[in-house]
């Protein structure tokens, strides 16, 4: 009989190993060093423990959340698996970030946070909270259309609409950062946002008036 069939005699060494390698289940959890113990209950709210830190467990019901938008505070009450999209449109009535694939594939619902663009429909509503959100609503001040705004419309980039709203904020942002893109950061920066309408000439062409006017020292808004 070989040592590995002795060891496989006893049926608790089977369960405890479950296979040759003599790695047991129970081992491996021991190591695996998981973060997350069983919920705790703290004065009627559901507490676990995350990184040694008390985190409390939200939902599954609605919880008030206060986002800030557009430089406002709104506040609402969603589930804590709504998306920062659903919140805007359902809840808050802002309809700039359109809803298209719903796949985090598209950037038809393209937001600002915290100077970075996000998808709106893969980031949850309740950790927006606490970062400031910037959606196209934001842009026009006065009346008056943001410059890649009227850029958009000068140059005729946009047919149907449904991509627009995303477009011009990744060209915002991306002109933030870049004021006078390479070719290269223009395609990083945009990337992320299709047209099936095919507008991108025109797209580019709104870029690049954008971009001038940015070097000329035109009006920008935060």
């Amino acid at each position: 009989m070989s040592s590995s069939d002795e060891r496989h005699d006893n049926p608790q060494d089977l369960h405890e190993n479950g296979s040759q390698s003599g790695v047991s289940r129970r081992n491996f959890l021991k190591g695996s060093g998981v973060a997350l113990t069983i919920p705790l209950v703290a004065g009627g709210e559901k507490i676990v423990k995350a990184a040694g830190a008390d985190v409390p467990v939200l939902g599954p019901g609605k919880v008030n959340i206060t986002l800030n938008i557009n430089g406002a505070s709104r506040t609402t009450s969603v589930e804590p698996r709504i998306t920062l999209l659903d919140a805007l449109r359902n809840d808050l009535d802002i309809t700039g970030a359109k809803r298209v694939c719903d796949r985090a594939t598209c950037g038809a619902c393209t937001v600002v946070m915290d100077g970075n663009v996000v998808y709106a429909c893969s980031v949850l509503a309740i950790e927006a909270q606490g970062k400031k959100i910037q959606t196209v609503e934001g842009l026009e001040q006065n009346g008056r259309l943001h410059p890649v705004q009227q850029a958009f419309v000068d140059n005729d980039a946009q047919q149907c609409g449904f991509c627009t709203p995303g477009f011009v904020m990744a060209c915002k942002n991306m002109l933030d950062k870049h004021p006078a893109p390479t070719h290269e950061q223009i395609e990083m920066g945009l990337g992320g946002n299709l047209c099936r309408c095919g507008t991108y000439h025109g797209i580019k062409a709104a870029v690049a008036q954008a971009a001038r006017q940015s070097r000329r020292g035109g009006r920008r808004n935060g």
